[in-house]
């Protein structure tokens, strides 16, 4: 069996799936497959479904669509896998109250997804001990990945009291900071080091800053803490070219290297291009409205989407976004993939 912690701990991409849908807003299974290979054989180490990305409306009974799109993204994994076996963690979306929460992570433990990203938006108002009790009663059906989202969409603050009790849950694995706020990122992995464990994985979810969080060592408690991958809605898109850009990372910074190791300053352009690409994705200038369909917008582009359509019909591109997208492939076409989706997309599809 795949020792998933110390996958994780490798340091693996790990894109937000999106969802599929045709014309109708109807779930479109050839192109939501045709996604999922595409992953694959880009070289992710794991897929992370039923997550912001993908629609939180999936589970609205009058779509009825987690089972589903659960169902179909780990049947497409694990065949892949049985022709061409490699450690790989399939992560479900896990949210809501707690009955529903222990729900849906019972549900993605029966489909084979091996942990169960835990948003905490549901619990706004909750006290630390509450959402303590919440997250344990999850982690006792399905291995857990602690999810720091940032409030612009849908997430909560968090205190550094609650992550120093969080990290003493065994089944965690693994935590995703997408505070988008330094502040708020030093206290996970602030955290993490005072913790004394060394068998949790951190990893970026902030989109504003993702090669300068796998790039920096952090240190406390006389202690080295890296954030050693990505789970991205980002890394949806253009998703070859971010597994180049974290193997150039573990080259450039190997994890374990000493904190004196230099880097070139050309990184800092690297990073800059990355964020700007972002942007252009995920609308921030109009408040993330749009960031779903900046994605799909992406993917439309490359042949692998048929539309940019949403279950919420008004969840459509942010004013400008579409020529926003136009002028950082123009800016940065080393960033892209189109060349990789093209010689491949028929066998996908």
């Amino acid at each position: 069996m795949i020792d998933f912690r110390k996958h994780l701990l490798a340091g693996q991409v790990i894109p937000a799936h999106p969802l599929a849908l045709n014309s109708a807003r109807k779930f479109d299974e050839r192109r939501q497959r045709a996604l999922t290979r595409y992953y694959l054989a880009a070289g992710v180490g794991g897929v992370a479904v039923g997550v912001h990305t993908t629609q939180f409306a999936i589970r609205e009974p009058r779509h009825g669509l987690l089972r589903p799109v659960l169902e179909l993204a780990s049947r497409t994994v694990d065949d892949d896998l049985a022709k061409r076996p490699r450690p790989f963690v399939k992560i479900a979306g896990v949210i809501g109250p707690t009955s529903q929460a222990v729900s849906e992570a019972a549900l993605a433990r029966s489909l084979g997804y091996n942990a169960g990203l835990l948003g905490l938006g549901a619990l706004r108002d909750a006290t630390d001990a509450q959402l303590l009790a919440h997250c344990r009663a999850v982690a006792e059906v399905i291995p857990v990945v602690g999810f720091y989202l940032q409030p612009a969409t849908g997430g909560r603050v968090l205190s550094y009291a609650f992550w120093r009790e969080f990290m003493d849950i065994s089944n965690v694995v693994a935590i995703k900071i997408a505070a988008f706020d330094r502040y708020q990122t030093l206290d996970v992995v602030r955290a993490l080091a005072e913790s004394g464990r060394n068998d949790i994985a951190l990893y970026t979810g902030n989109d504003d800053a993702i090669v300068a969080d796998l790039l920096t060592p952090h240190v406390f408690a006389g202690r080295t803490v890296r954030i050693v991958g990505g789970l991205l809605g980002h890394w949806a898109v253009w998703t070859r070219r971010a597994v180049e850009l974290l193997e150039e990372i573990h080259r450039a910074v190997p994890l374990g290297a000493e904190v004196t190791a230099t880097i070139s300053a050309s990184w800092l352009a690297r990073a800059v291009a990355v964020t700007a690409a972002n942007a252009a994705f995920f609308a921030p200038a109009h408040g993330y409205k749009g960031c779903i369909p900046g994605v799909e917008e992406v993917l439309r582009r490359q042949g692998l989407l048929e539309g940019t359509w949403c279950l919420d019909p008004a969840e459509v591109l942010s004013p400008g976004q579409r020529e926003e997208i136009d002028r950082v492939y123009a800016a940065y076409p080393e960033q892209n993939d189109d060349a990789f989706v093209a010689e491949n997309l028929s066998s996908w599809l």
